[in-house]
């Protein structure tokens, strides 16, 4: 097999989204697509997802599988307006973005019939159990501490990060969100991702530039362990939840978190609309 990953930065959000295909039989999934939202209009369009989609329909590819490595809470889902365009491709996620569901669910006062057992998405993956896209096979790795669902995808010799992992001058995700932990996101980094084969290529979820430097979103497995600015193979648990926890307190909230979070956790779906047409978020406030 011959595999080939192509990138796609969206500068709004800096956020990657991957076209994993094999070059040879065509088959294909995408990973993290964003439907790009702009919150001073409340309004949507499709400019990221239709780049993936172009790319998509000019090499030919046959999509099996959206995969999302978690529900994002910095940019809205674009597994949906993909899955238009191919409707036997399965929305797939870790099984446990049912625990994400149950805690968002009541943070936003979702009705009572919103199911919080995963069912809006077409697969729960499990940890262990192989994932086959055509050619293409898929493992999945449960990274929890961004957030408790967090899973990283390992295909070939290259394992799809999401946010626990970042290129090396920016480090790791946050893990400030509710149900987050830095211990459980040390233990993901330091015991599962840094366990893989040095020369594992690492492909990041987002991308944020420091110091102004051009768009980076590869790495491997020993450039990580090496130089990860924030938790390298010889940082220990303890070092790394005090900073962490630190730094974290110090953020603020994504731009997206809101909108994000209450489409994501439906699987990438718009509420539905109410009477007038237009669907409706809900925004808490508080003093």
């Amino acid at each position: 097999m011959k595999q080939h990953v192509k990138e796609f930065f969206d500068r709004a959000t800096w956020t990657l989204t991957y076209v994993v295909y094999d070059a040879s039989t065509r088959d294909a999934v995408i990973i993290d697509p964003v439907w790009d939202y702009d919150p001073a209009a409340s309004k949507l369009s499709t400019e990221s997802a239709e780049n993936v989609l172009n790319f998509v329909k000019k090499e030919g590819l046959h999509v099996h599988c959206i995969l999302e490595t978690h529900a994002h809470a910095d940019h809205v889902s674009g597994s949906q307006i993909l899955k238009k365009h191919f409707p036997e491709a399965k929305v797939a996620i870790g099984a446990n973005i049912t625990e994400v569901q149950k805690v968002f669910k009541n943070v936003f006062d979702l009705a009572p019939e919103f199911p919080t057992d995963g069912s809006q998405f077409d697969l729960l993956l499990r940890e262990g159990e192989v994932l086959k896209a055509g050619s293409l096979s898929i493992d999945t790795l449960f990274t929890p501490g961004h957030t408790p669902a967090c899973s990283s995808y390992i295909i070939g010799e290259s394992v799809f990060t999401g946010d626990a992992l970042f290129m090396p001058d920016y480090g790791t995700g946050r893990c400030d969100f509710p149900a987050g932990s830095a211990a459980d996101l040390y233990d993901s980094v330091h015991n599962k991702l840094y366990t893989l084969p040095d020369h594992y290529k690492v492909y990041v979820g987002h991308d944020y530039q420091p110091n102004g430097r051009p768009v980076q979103f590869e790495s491997t497995i020993g450039q990580e362990k090496a130089n990860n600015i924030q938790l390298k193979s010889r940082t220990t648990r303890e070092e790394f939840v005090k900073f962490r926890t630190e730094r974290d307190r110090s953020l603020a909230a994504p731009r997206l978190l809101l909108p994000s979070v209450q489409i994501n956790i439906d699987a990438g779906h718009m509420p539905d609309p109410s009477k007038n047409g237009l669907s409706y978020l809900k925004i808490p406030l508080r003093s």
